[in-house]
């Protein structure tokens, strides 16, 4: 069967639908409760910097160097030897990250300072971020191992776990906003200690899956041995490339910390609605496709890496193209529904949904990217997408100084979008210069009817918003009734249109949706 069917991509859409519809709600009461101001924006700062670190490390150079040589080890030295190869990186990154944890929470203003300084000209603001970073920062030595135990589940064909983790995080902040806001100073406090359990609870549970797939890791003592070595050799460039493109994102929270008091929140709402289709296509796609990748290359299959790859950008394209003309069309309908009530105002609403269509303009091109930089980290070559992210952070940072001078926050939005396709054009001319990717026509002829079907939906999608207008202005249930007759309006025509075109088949849909 076709790659992606056979390998448990469907059943981690679920879950990341799952995951993504909780966050939804999550933001929804975030917005009530929290609205978009001071208290919102130190809230972002104490989640992003975890995240910051947890990318860098664990998720960015950890995974792209270990999955790889896991599903090589698994596939040529046999379980065993698998096993014992992870639990010596297990131990290896616990330790790491329990000194890493230390220092964070010894100098966390020191780190505050530097990565959101524009909040020194309010010390109450300064303060209170740091006291958020503090109970925040642990999350991250939780996930990390998370995201190891995570690649040896993926490596085993197991996605559905995996995947189902960021629900555990979702339905913590979530609870926490439900019954805790007043059982600390502020709901952004019991929001910060929500997120370190919220990670404490995941490692729990993945070591338990783990253990039951017949992999228990076992702590052992930490041992620099040639296989630890090859792999922080590998991950030295993976690391350097990923600092970059944390860089790039840290740079962004520095300047929005010097924007006047909430930029940061309309970003933050923006930017999580934004994250739906990448969060459940390209985190899905780059579970699945990494380790498969691997085992392809290492069996020197090239046809079958070439072929995934190009239904992997197909499913991309499909999903992604019609969303971000749908964030083109109705970002006010969408946000005001969403969020506006409570704290959140109409002129947040305003303001996260210029952003919103601003980050849409680069939509597809974030999901591409992990397609594309997966052909690179499958080969071990961790070099390249370094380059790459340099690049791209130079134009970035040029384009956030001078686009801020005249759309403010909004421009930082739309300079993450241009250096986002520049990345995409260079992580796929990379590929197909050394013979790794050839486009085949079939995607091309895709490529145009895809867009021509969203184009469609788009023009469905401005004239049902007319229609639907006094629901969107009336009580919260009429706006939740007409907001889901704008969604379903589009996607009913968006699947007309691609059937009517040819552009997807009505099996192949069926496939893609069905338990794979």
């Amino acid at each position: 069967r076709d790659f992606c069917l056979s390998r448990g991509l469907g059943d981690v859409y679920k879950r990341q639908m799952i995951s993504r519809i909780l966050g939804f709600a999550r933001d929804i009461l975030m917005a009530a409760v929290l609205g978009a101001g001071a208290l919102t924006d130190c809230f972002v700062v104490a989640f992003k910097l975890p995240n910051f670190f947890r990318r860098l490390f664990a998720e960015g150079a950890f995974s792209a160097s270990f999955v790889p040589m896991f599903s090589i080890t698994l596939e040529q030295g046999g379980r065993q030897k698998a096993l014992q190869f992870a639990e010596e990186a297990f131990v290896f990154l616990a330790v790491g990250l329990f000194l890493l944890v230390g220092l964070v929470e010894f100098f966390t203003p020191a780190l505050v300072y530097i990565m959101a300084n524009g909040f020194t000209d309010d010390q109450e603001k300064f303060n209170l971020a740091v006291t958020l970073t503090r109970f925040t920062f642990p999350f991250i030595f939780f996930v990390s191992l998370v995201s190891l135990l995570a690649g040896v589940l993926n490596s085993l064909g197991r996605f559905a776990e995996t995947a189902a983790m960021p629900i555990i995080l979702n339905m913590c902040l979530i609870i926490s906003l439900m019954f805790g806001e007043h059982i600390m100073e502020t709901p952004a406090h019991i929001l910060s200690v929500a997120i370190s359990v919220a990670g404490f609870i995941q490692l729990v549970l993945l070591y338990w899956v783990c253990q039951k797939a017949g992999y228990r890791i076992k702590i052992r003592r930490p041992k620099l041995t040639p296989r630890i070595k090859k792999l922080l050799i590998i991950m030295g460039p993976a690391a350097l490339g990923a600092g970059v493109i944390q860089l790039n994102l840290l740079l962004d929270m520095i300047i929005a910390s010097h924007l006047p008091d909430a930029s940061m929140s309309y970003l933050y709402y923006a930017d999580r609605l934004n994250q739906l289709p990448i969060g459940v296509i390209g985190v899905a796609l780059g579970t699945v496709l990494l380790p498969f990748l691997s085992r392809s290359i290492a069996n020197g299959d090239e046809a079958q890496v070439m072929k995934s790859q190009n239904q992997a950008i197909e499913l991309c394209l499909f999903f992604t193209i019609p969303a971000a003309v749908a964030f083109l069309v109705i970002p006010f309908d969408l946000v005001g529904v969403l969020f506006e009530r409570s704290n959140f105002s109409p002129e947040a609403t305003i303001q996260t949904s210029l952003t919103l269509a601003a980050y849409a303009t680069g939509l597809p091109a974030y999901v591409l990217a992990k397609v594309f930089v997966t052909g690179y980290f499958a080969r071990g070559d961790t070099k390249s997408p370094l380059k790459f992210a340099v690049v791209c952070l130079i134009i970035n940072v040029a384009l956030n100084i001078i686009l801020m001078q005249y759309f403010v926050h909004v421009g930082l939005a739309i300079a993450t979008s241009i250096s986002a396709w520049v990345n995409v054009l260079m992580l796929c001319g990379g590929l197909i210069l050394r013979g790794h990717y050839g486009i085949e026509k079939k995607l091309i002829n895709r490529l145009l009817k895809f867009t021509l079907c969203s184009l469609f939906m788009g023009v469905v999608l401005w004239f049902v918003q007319k229609q639907v207008h006094f629901f969107i202005k009336g009580e919260t249930y009429q706006q939740i009734f007409g907001l889901i007759i704008l969604i379903f309006s589009g996607i009913a025509a968006y699947i007309i249109a691609t059937f009517t075109t040819q552009a997807v088949k009505k099996d192949e849909l069926r496939d893609l949706f069905s338990k794979g």
